[in-house]
């Protein structure tokens, strides 16, 4: 039985940090997470599915969720991504951590709605790498890659904004570190419930 407060956990980095892949290893490996689901104006890419990778939808129908229905959401390399509310709050209330993987500008939306998030910024080894990572995804074409590549050096300048900063330098580290920093967040003392706490 689950005696702390669930709590938001957002995961950034700039595109080709590698991101999405930690927290697909974070997800596998801790009990009691749940991935929130974003809504994107974009096409979806091969193998994303509707409902599971993203909540796919246009222009029109996005403008409506932004009226109250959505905690943060951001134009970003020219489409449109938004964390739906009633998710993350049901899920939260269930007892379960929800991980928000999401820009810059989206994880300070969501520290404004939830001050308890924790948050976590994902380094590649250096922008070298970066820049190669990014070049050679096959999906995005050339004007994409350009300006995915200028808008992770603006990315990075949000480091400082974030609690945590695990370096992507080997996939099973920094799984590991990842793992270590929810588990080690649901045993702050602040989380606990004030019940469970009176009964010492």
């Amino acid at each position: 039985m689950r005696v702390t407060r669930a709590f938001p956990i957002v995961v950034s980095g700039p595109s080709g940090s590698g991101k999405t892949t930690l927290v697909e290893g974070l997800l596998d490996r801790v009990p009691g997470l749940r991935r929130s689901v974003s809504t994107t104006t974009r096409a979806p890419r091969p193998g994303e599915i509707d409902g599971k990778s993203y909540f796919f939808t246009g222009e029109e129908d996005f403008e409506k969720l932004k009226k109250g229905k959505l905690i943060e959401w951001a134009k970003v390399h020219g489409y449109f991504y938004g964390t739906p509310r009633d998710f993350v709050e049901e899920t939260l209330e269930s007892g379960f951590d929800v991980v928000l993987s999401v820009d810059v500008q989206g994880g300070r939306q969501v520290k404004k709605v939830f001050p308890d998030a924790v948050t976590i910024f994902i380094l590649p080894p250096s922008y070298e790498v970066l820049e190669q990572r990014i070049r050679h995804r096959a999906t995005d074409p050339a004007g994409t890659i350009k300006t995915r590549l200028e808008n992770a050096r603006e990315e990075l300048r949000a480091l400082p904004e974030y609690e945590y900063v695990v370096v992507n330098d080997g996939l099973e580290e920094a799984v590991a570190a990842l793992c270590s920093i929810v588990l080690s967040e649901r045993h702050r003392r602040a989380r606990y419930e004030g019940s469970f706490l009176e009964k010492f």
